[in-house]
């Protein structure tokens, strides 16, 4: 099968052959992240998740989820969530000054990792988290396209991808779209990538920590037997520090 011939009874191929390409070219920087993350278990930080718009789909992948790690902490603001306001959602991403009023609160620290996810990795709110956690010397991950960002608008002066300790590349074309191959229109594939990349690295972060010793604060599932009781405990360590715990 070619990319000429696809017909959207091959589509499912399309997003797998995708995957395995994000998979291939992130192999060393997952490896990486996963040292980043591990450090930050082994100190008792905070690994701290931001995005806006459709990447607050993958915020909200990384925080109190079967599996997941306890100690992570999103980072958002109302205004960047589509269903609150789809125009405003975006204008917010492109002002100035709403990444510094989501972080102050935060209190970021150089043992936390804040993650950025944004595909497109130009706008104000992205690229200005990274910035500011970098000053207060928290590494940065980005997850994000850098081919993406190559066409977009430089709205904020500079990418994400450009100010980030490590990038994860999510390889996703500018526009998102990917069907059909020849001209798309429709199929976004960044939030299947960036779950997928979130979840190779929560896989080498576990062997990591599994060689190196070190326990990990994962949820269980509230809906499994005991699992009730398993997450008692991390919501007693976290729950002052992650007020979204509630």
């Amino acid at each position: 099968m070619t990319t000429d011939t696809v017909t959207g009874s091959d589509y499912g191929n399309l997003v797998r052959s995708h995957l395995t390409r994000v998979e291939q070219h992130n192999a060393s920087a997952l490896d990486d992240v996963a040292e980043l993350v591990l450090a930050a278990v082994q100190a008792d930080g905070m690994i701290l998740t931001a995005g806006a718009g459709h990447s607050l789909a993958a915020v909200a992948e990384t925080f109190y989820r079967a599996g997941g790690l306890a100690c992570v902490r999103p980072i958002y603001h109302p205004e960047l969530l589509p269903m609150h306001g789809a125009i405003s959602s975006t204008s917010a991403e492109r002002r100035s000054g709403l990444a510094g009023e989501v972080l102050r609160d935060a209190g970021l620290a150089p043992h936390d990792v804040l993650f950025v996810f944004s595909t497109s990795g130009v706008n104000h709110y992205p690229v200005e988290l990274a910035l500011q956690a970098a000053e207060a010397g928290c590494p940065v991950v980005a997850v994000t396209s850098v081919s993406a960002s190559a066409q977009a608008p430089r709205r904020a002066g500079t990418t994400l991808a450009e100010v980030a300790t490590v990038v994860l590349d999510n390889l996703v074309p500018p526009g998102d779209a990917t069907y059909p191959v020849q001209a798309p229109v429709t199929a976004a594939v960044s939030t299947l990538a960036t779950t997928f990349l979130w979840n190779l690295l929560m896989v080498r972060l576990f062997d990591k920590a599994t060689e190196t010793g070190v326990p990990l604060p994962l949820w269980r599932s509230a809906n499994v037997e005991g699992g009730d009781a398993a997450n008692a405990e991390m919501l007693r360590h976290y729950q002052t520090r992650i007020p979204q715990l509630g």
